[in-house]
């Protein structure tokens, strides 16, 4: 099968939705100009349309013959707040607000998959195709399942793809089990007292305890874990004073936890906490921890994710069992909480990337290739062929 051909009818005007989405970026709960976009798209071709689930999710419904059987697709609307410096004619015109995680291409390809369906018909059953805002960091997807979700548009399973950057056009990964981490983030507050520089003894010192804090945090992994565990703490920022002579009062650490066992989760919670703790007492200051488990991992089913990987096939891409997760979160992970289904990751790499290379995920330069749109049509297509013969 060549997805080009198979769907370049309908690629001109997806090429279009995609750059205009792009052009016009949206964060997390305020997508309404792109939630209003795809409801207009999906009533144009008939489909039952409802808006405003949890906050601006936008579900279509297609059903065709009597098939009791349902699956759902599910795409992420929302960007991020990077500003772009691609320099390209459909560049973000909102400032400090970017596609650059290529949810734009996300919609596109859902939508491309709705029109087609639409109009060949080739399986019998129900299709629910899930536009989900707020993926990047909010939990969309948890608000969408609290405002009824899957009680409204029963699914048999879930499926949802990611471009993947790393990965060549024209191939595809997923896995059975966990695919990506789940994502905590912490914040300590180490207070002392403050005072002048040149007299240190009269007041605990709130930036030598966190820089020790630093120092035990990131011995946890590689000393508290199981080596045959996979785990990740990260401290990305440290802040505290404000002159060369004064000791702070408080100085902020704040990081993020990624694992894929929730017994290593607690593990490294705990452990944190004890440090903390530790450091604390050694150092006369205290320490407030806030921590927030706010992804859990995505967990592909079994027989799922075989089934993605087989429809992956059947759309004409190289597509294989990817030998070990990725380190990214996803909030895709509430919906695996939630039904059976899959996560794939969809190769987008160009084979002539520029000077620069291929623009990573979250990259101020970032770009969906619009050479993937068919493929992930093709997928999203077979998905629905496979599993709701006709």
């Amino acid at each position: 099968m060549n997805a080009a051909s198979a769907y370049a009818d309908l690629l001109p005007d997806l090429v279009e939705l995609r750059r205009d989405l792009h052009a016009h970026p949206e964060l997390g709960f305020a997508e309404h100009r792109t939630a209003a976009r795809i409801a207009e798209a999906m009533r144009e071709l008939g489909l039952d349309v409802a808006t405003g689930i949890g906050g601006t999710g936008v579900v279509a419904t297609l059903r065709n013959g009597k098939g009791t059987r349902s699956i759902g697709l599910r795409a992420d609307m929302d960007a991020l707040p990077i500003v772009e410096a691609s320099g390209l004619p459909h560049a973000s015109l909102h400032p400090g607000t970017h596609h650059g995680c290529g949810h734009d291409g996300h919609t596109a390809m859902l939508v491309g998959a709705a029109r087609h369906l639409a109009r060949t018909r080739g399986f019998d059953g129900t299709v629910h195709f899930i536009f989900q805002p707020a993926e990047e960091g909010l939990g969309g997807a948890d608000a969408m399942i609290k405002d009824g979700l899957f009680e409204r548009f029963p699914c048999d399973a879930v499926y949802a793809l990611h471009n993947w950057p790393s990965l060549p056009l024209g191939t595809a990964q997923t896995r059975p089990g966990p695919i990506m981490a789940a994502a905590d983030r912490f914040e300590i507050v180490v207070h002392g007292r403050g005072g002048h520089a040149a007299f240190p003894q009269s007041t605990p010192d709130a930036i030598l305890a966190a820089s020790h804090l630093v120092v035990q945090l990131n011995a946890i992994v590689s000393r508290d874990i199981d080596p045959t565990e996979s785990a990740v703490l990260s401290v990305t920022k440290i802040e505290g004073g404000h002159a060369h002579n004064v000791l702070p009062p408080k100085v902020v650490v704040v990081g993020t936890v990624r694992s894929f066992n929730p017994d290593v989760q607690d593990r490294i919670e705990a452990r944190l906490r004890e440090v903390a703790a530790g450091v604390a007492a050694s150092t006369g200051t205290r320490m407030d921890i806030d921590y927030l488990r706010y992804y859990p991992a995505t967990i592909n089913t079994a027989d799922e994710a075989a089934i993605a990987r087989d429809a992956a096939a059947a759309a004409g891409l190289q597509s294989s069992f990817a030998p070990v997760p990725a380190f990214t979160s996803e909030d895709f992970a509430f919906m695996l909480r939630a039904r059976p289904g899959a996560y794939l990751w969809l190769g987008q790499g160009r084979a002539d990337p520029g000077a620069d290379g291929e623009r990573p995920l979250h990259h101020p330069c970032y770009d969906f290739n619009d050479d993937a749109l068919p493929l992930g049509i093709a997928w999203f297509v077979a998905l629905v062929e496979g599993q709701l013969r006709a």
